[in-house]
């Protein structure tokens, strides 16, 4: 049984966005469907238990530092983020590039762990930002692991928006992309999400050999050219190994299965950073 006010107080915290930090208590009402003396109370419970807040100015309502703490606790819980920090801020040094660790949730990436070179390991406590998978290239390198039945329900359910003239616009070419994926054991975007930002992104895969994150490198289009990519694909593909290895994941291949889904290892043994 669905609890109604609960849902309404979740459906107003998810209003809010790096796009539309504060909201009017009109605004919240109008978007959500409600009374506004509905929106008042449950806005008001909300600021009482210090999940939103007032801004004094503007006198529209911001998420409170209570999100804010669930958010660090949530983060910080993660084993994947806890396996993952140290070989993340390796290939961050080595590259000298921004490298993220995101997880799939519903049809997007969620970001849950940036490395940035640093001197000293540093989990960045910028998570949580959500991006499509079908144009990114830690999106990319979760689908091509996917079951066919699994992706053909994502792809009968997402828009293919073009973000940029470089977006993948159809499912038959994103077929056609995440087959190149798992024959390279890696995925690139090439300014398909955001213009002036590219990655190279590789699956991450649990005990059970079931893929459950994936990492990226971004960096600026100049910086990821030709063979600069595939130079630096091995490194990324033995990082994002190195982490499976840490979540339980033995590479294994039994005879009669589909190798067609599972990571290329022969491309990352003599790549693999120390």
């Amino acid at each position: 049984m669905m609890i109604q006010s609960v849902k309404r107080a979740a459906e107003i915290l998810k209003l809010f966005s790096p796009r539309t930090p504060r909201l009017g208590i009109t605004e919240i009402s109008e978007k959500v469907g409600i009374h506004k003396a509905t929106a008042q109370g449950l806005v008001r419970t909300l600021v009482a238990e210090g999940f939103l807040a007032q801004d004094p100015e503007t006198r529209k309502y911001k998420l409170g530092f209570a999100i804010y703490e669930l958010g660090v606790a949530l983060a910080s819980g993660l084993k994947i983020n806890q396996v993952s920090v140290n070989p993340a801020h390796r290939l961050a040094m080595k590259t000298g590039f921004l490298v993220r660790i995101s997880i799939p949730d519903r049809d997007s990436a969620v970001i849950v762990m940036d490395a940035y070179p640093r001197s000293t390991p540093f989990l960045y406590p910028q998570f949580g930002l959500r991006f499509p998978l079908y144009c990114t290239a830690m999106g990319k390198a979760l689908l091509a692991q996917w079951e066919d039945d699994r992706l053909e329900a994502y792809c009968s359910t997402i828009e293919f928006f073009a973000f940029t003239s470089h977006t993948i616009s159809t499912k038959e070419e994103l077929l056609r992309e995440l087959a190149e994926v798992r024959r390279n054991g890696y995925a690139v975007n090439r300014e398909e999400h955001l213009l002036s930002r590219s990655a190279i992104g590789a699956p991450i895969f649990d005990s059970g050999g079931q893929v459950i994150a994936s990492m990226s490198i971004v960096a600026d289009p100049s910086r990821l050219q030709g063979g600069t990519v595939e130079s630096l694909a091995p490194l990324v593909i033995s990082t994002a190994m190195e982490i499976s290895q840490n979540m339980g994941y033995v590479a294994r291949a039994p005879v009669g299965t589909d190798r067609s889904r599972s990571p290329i290892t022969q491309k990352v043994k003599s790549d693999a950073i120390p």
